[in-house]
């Protein structure tokens, strides 16, 4: 079996459609493997079920969200600081 057989295996067939959301992924955690796999068949969907790209999506998907997460946690932060400093301040 090659590389490329293997990548045109399609994501789960049997499950219901997920409606595209805003996952609210922990500020303090990485993304969860179920996360992942809820966007990564978002992608799915997205390019019409199209077979071939499952290792594509699931990638992508994992780096849109750890970009969302790596931003929550810079937020956070940045909101205890200020919080912080105003609290200092009084």
């Amino acid at each position: 079996m090659t590389l490329k057989s293997k990548r045109n295996v399609t994501l789960e067939h049997d499950v219901s459609p997920v409606q595209p959301h805003a996952e609210d992924t922990s500020a303090n955690h990485a993304p969860s493997h179920e996360q992942i796999r809820r966007r990564a068949y978002e992608k799915y969907l997205e390019r019409d079920g199209l077979p071939g790209d499952a290792l594509d999506d699931w990638l992508r998907a994992e780096g849109e969200l750890q970009k969302v997460a790596v931003f929550k946690r810079a937020r956070n932060h940045r909101e205890r600081r200020d919080r912080s400093d105003s609290k200092d301040r009084n």
